[in-house]
């Protein structure tokens, strides 16, 4: 029997396999509203047979957005343009949907990346950022504005509002998103938190915010409500997180009840040296399920079958998240069960499109 297309527990949420489509950012909303393409691409994305779908990073401020264009979960138009989408794809889909709270911090008030994705002017309709400390990102050339205490709580309390809005649009799961360089991840890191006060300094410092907005979270969703963090396990930078580090953070995210941990790396820093190949990113995964025992989805250039299927069987991860793969082939959890003599669900609609040799592919 395949382990990729064994059921899996997370909280109180029943996965049917254990494909995960990580998030990605579509840069299509406006004012943080999703729009028409979010029904067309979270709709394809939902027939396609994995076990969950996460949507893309979705802030939790305005200034929070990585570019104009994110999807936000700040006002009451945002939660009414995301139930209007929800409702759409859920009417043809049964698939377990969560979504990424996110904060982009100093590494927001770009253009969408196919126009560059550099940092906007505020002549271009850009804004001025805010980070843990006044260390930019040194690609930009609008340093931030560290953020005070007072600025902490209030972020803290944005996130709980998301939070709530997130449990009321019915979403499955929350993913807090601490990697890529956003701004959990600024905190955590030494090389974008230069603070001198509570929230900068040592590990214990500097996990102090990006854990308060965990528990803030954890305090406003019922009890048995999935939620997980989102972590680059090291910045592949010396001197900057690591790998102990973070095993350091996910033991505390234990301790307050984190019910997953997604790892991934890198995105903090330019001088970032990432040695790309398959499975690059799985050993961080490992090692922080080997330590904690928090069920753990591994990603890192995870496009075949086979590999996925080993990642899960020999326990490297519960979970492997596919993103871009998935872009590539809507199809992958269809053809990675075929392959491995697995079953996947598909819309009646669908059924007739399987092939004679593998009669037995759809449920």
């Amino acid at each position: 029997m395949s382990q990729l297309f064994s059921p899996f527990q997370i909280g109180s949420l029943t996965l049917a396999n254990r494909i995960v489509i990580a998030p990605m950012c579509q840069y299509s909303a406006e004012n943080g509203n999703v729009s028409d393409w979010h029904t067309i691409h979270l709709g394809n994305l939902a027939l396609s047979g994995a076990g969950l779908l996460i949507i893309e990073a979705t802030a939790v401020e305005p200034a929070g957005r990585i570019s104009p264009q994110d999807v936000g979960l700040w006002c009451d138009e945002n939660e009414a343009a995301l139930a209007g989408v929800l409702k759409s794809v859920r009417k043809w889909s049964d698939m377990p949907i969560g979504v990424q709270l996110a904060h982009a911090g100093r590494k927001a008030s770009v253009d969408q990346p196919w126009k560059g994705g550099g940092q906007l002017g505020l002549d271009q309709g850009g804004w001025e950022v805010v980070g843990p400390s006044s260390a930019g990102f040194e690609s930009y050339p609008r340093p931030p504005q560290e953020l005070s205490t007072d600025d902490l709580a209030r972020l803290v309390e944005a996130f709980a509002a998301a939070a709530r809005r997130s449990v009321r649009l019915g979403f499955d799961m929350i993913e807090l998103h601490g990697a890529h360089g956003y701004l959990l991840h600024q905190f955590l890191s030494p090389l974008s938190n230069r603070r001198t006060d509570a929230y900068g300094g040592s590990l214990e410092n500097r996990m102090r915010f990006p854990l308060a907005v965990f528990e803030a979270v954890k305090a406003v969703v019922p009890a048995g409500y999935p939620v997980g963090m989102r972590v680059s396990g090291t910045d592949w930078v010396a001197g900057g997180w690591d790998i102990e580090q973070t095993i350091a953070f996910a033991g505390e995210l234990k301790a307050r009840g984190a019910d997953f941990i997604h790892v991934s790396s890198g995105g903090n820093s330019t001088a970032q040296q990432i040695p790309l190949g398959p499975n690059y990113q799985v050993p961080f995964a490992r090692a922080v399920k080997q330590a904690t025992g928090l069920p753990t989805i591994a990603v890192g250039l995870i496009t075949e079958a086979d590999q996925a299927e080993a990642i899960i069987g020999t326990g490297d991860a519960d979970l492997v998240g596919i993103a871009r793969g998935i872009l590539f082939d809507p199809r992958w959890p269809w053809h990675a069960a075929a392959q491995l003599g697995a079953r996947v669900k598909a819309a009646p609609q669908f059924l007739r499109s399987q092939p004679r040799q593998y009669k037995e592919l759809f449920s």
